[in-house]
């Protein structure tokens, strides 16, 4: 796991979540404009409560606020799937 999965999963850590998969993706992208700059390319896959009775633009955004600004500078892009418990 590399340091910025690492401070990805702290943070993501008090949305509680029951499942958590980070994937690094940034080495399919070197030489992306994205990449020169230092961030990262990243896919996650995040189950959690919090996402309870919310639609998908508000999940992003409750997972972008809990990643801050690392949005700005570790990570360039990021595709997140994210559900409540229960849903398939």
């Amino acid at each position: 796991m590399n340091p910025v999965e690492s401070k990805m999963r702290e943070r993501l850590a008090r949305l509680a979540p029951l499942d958590l998969l980070i994937e690094d993706q940034s080495a399919a992208h070197a030489g992306h404009a994205g990449a020169a700059s230092g961030g990262g390319h990243y896919r996650m896959r995040i189950v959690s409560a919090a996402f309870s009775g919310v639609g998908t633009l508000a999940r992003h955004r409750i997972v972008y606020d809990a990643l801050g600004d690392m949005m700005k500078r570790e990570i360039h892009a990021l595709s997140i799937a994210a559900t409540a418990p229960g849903e398939a």
